[in-house]
């Protein structure tokens, strides 16, 4: 689905493509899925994120430089256009081509901006690789390896940054959507690590991280909020300078703020940050009631999701047909309350409502029935008719009973369910081979629902 919006993040981010002999076109298109997936949510710009892409084939080749794509439309559909090369797998020659580019005016990088290298491989190469990889890593560029195929574990894991458990993953080419978030966190980690910026966004708070400018004794931090479309609305907030970082919370849902982190310094002079964020769209909880444990006089109710912004659930029910509804009240950590005191063998509407915060209510519906009283089948007998033959009998169950089915699980051969009349308690078990154990069991059907069912495991001698 969409990703909310990253933005003020600034790096120079170069894909190393696997585009050789080597890759089939399968994995070749999914792995261009992969890259378009994983850079989807980045804003991009001359001050935000730039992209390139290096081909590894016989002689590597440059897809396009980095500042020629400066929207999400135009890099999409540059990614979907970018076509397998063929060739050998020439990854060491890519890499030194690679050092060149991060540091050159006319591939559009940046300098003094952050430098991540995404090296996508089917794990082989046909010439060496950690002399250029090491003078990459030497010049600050920050690896992360994702490998689809058998690697060597050892090679790859001193190629990439370190440690390598963050930097290295083995997965395979159908399963790069597994490690997407995971990766894109990691990269946001290093581009992001010299700025203000957001974490951990939901519909109605967010963290906001930022790099250690001051400390307790020289000054505080000034932060300033306030919603894009209303800026008279800001909000401030002070900590001091030993903090670099803090929760905004009671924020409204699907709303971008523009935020700026003023370091007040007694020391040196220190620019302002700013940063804009966007909430999620507020949850909608429950979205599932579920009925369970239901008796004669009872059953659970218990709902999903569970949300923070809900600070109560009120839980009605009644029989139906008819209009007396009851009221339980349930504390808004809580997802699960049990129903009592009502009559056997009835059907109840039970509705789940949600109280928010904000004061808005979501209420789901399900329906509910109890058992009839002692709805229960009652000592399960087995008698020996003969060569692989049980006679099944059994007491009969209270209530209006509509008829009873019997179910028999064999240890050989197909399982088998046998349905008879209420005033049939007993039924004939065939084709049961000697020396065998069978789960045979009993269940009263009533007009709502089964009752109880009886269950015995029976052994046929040799």
């Amino acid at each position: 689905g969409p990703q909310p919006s990253i933005s003020n993040s600034e790096g120079d981010l170069l894909f190393l493509l696997d585009s050789s002999g080597s890759v089939s076109y399968y994995e070749f298109s999914r792995v261009k899925a992969f890259m378009w997936d994983l850079v989807q949510p980045f804003t991009f710009g001359p001050k935000d994120v730039q992209t390139s892409i290096i081909h590894i084939s016989t002689t590597p080749t440059m897809e396009f430089p980095f500042d020629r794509y400066l929207s999400s439309g135009t890099l999409q559909q540059a990614i979907r256009d970018t076509q397998q090369l063929m060739g050998d797998t020439n990854t060491g020659k890519a890499l030194s081509y690679a050092k060149e580019l991060f540091f050159s005016d006319e591939a559009g990088a940046r300098p003094d901006v952050p430098k991540v290298l995404v090296w996508v491989t089917d794990g082989f190469s046909t010439d060496d690789i950690s002399e250029p990889m090491q003078l990459l890593k030497d010049m600050g560029v920050t690896v992360f390896i994702v490998s689809t195929g058998r690697g060597n574990y050892l090679e790859l894991s001193a190629a990439a940054s370190q440690p390598p458990e963050k930097h290295l993953h083995f997965v395979d080419v159908d399963d790069l959507p597994i490690i997407t978030k995971e990766l894109r966190d990691a990269i946001l980690d290093v581009i992001q690590a010299n700025q203000l910026h957001a974490v951990d966004i939901t519909s109605s708070s967010f963290r906001l991280m930022w790099p250690k400018l001051l400390s307790q004794e020289t000054g505080y931090y000034t932060l300033e909020y306030a919603p894009t479309d209303d800026l008279a609305r800001k909000r401030t907030n002070q900590v001091s300078g030993a903090h670099t970082s803090l929760v905004l919370s009671n924020l409204a849902p699907e709303t971008t703020y523009e935020v700026a982190l003023i370091p007040e310094s007694n020391v040196h002079y220190f620019p302002p940050q700013t940063t804009r964020v966007t909430t999620l769209a507020e949850e909608i909880s429950p979205v599932q009631v579920l009925i369970s444990e239901s008796g004669p006089h009872g059953f659970h109710v218990s709902w999903a999701p569970t949300l923070d912004s809900v600070i109560g659930y009120q839980i009605l029910y009644g029989p139906l047909p008819g209009n007396s509804v009851k009221l339980l009240e349930v504390d808004g950590k809580h997802n699960s309350t049990v129903v009592e005191n009502l009559a056997p063998n009835t059907t109840y509407l039970v509705t789940v409502t949600a109280i928010y915060k904000s004061g808005k209510e979501k209420s789901l519906s399900a329906k509910a029935c109890t058992q009839e009283e002692g709805s229960k089948v009652r000592h399960l007998r087995f008698e020996d008719m003969g060569p692989n033959t049980l006679k099944a009998s059994w007491d009969s169950a209270d209530g209006k009973v509509l008829g009873y089915r019997v179910r028999c699980r064999r240890q050989t051969g197909p399982s088998s369910v046998i349905s008879v009349s209420p005033q049939i308690h007993s039924v004939l078990l065939t084709d049961l081979a000697s020396g065998t154990t069978n789960k045979v069991c009993v269940k009263p059907m009533y007009k709502n629902q089964p009752g109880k069912g009886l269950c015995r495991m029976v052994h046929m001698q040799p």
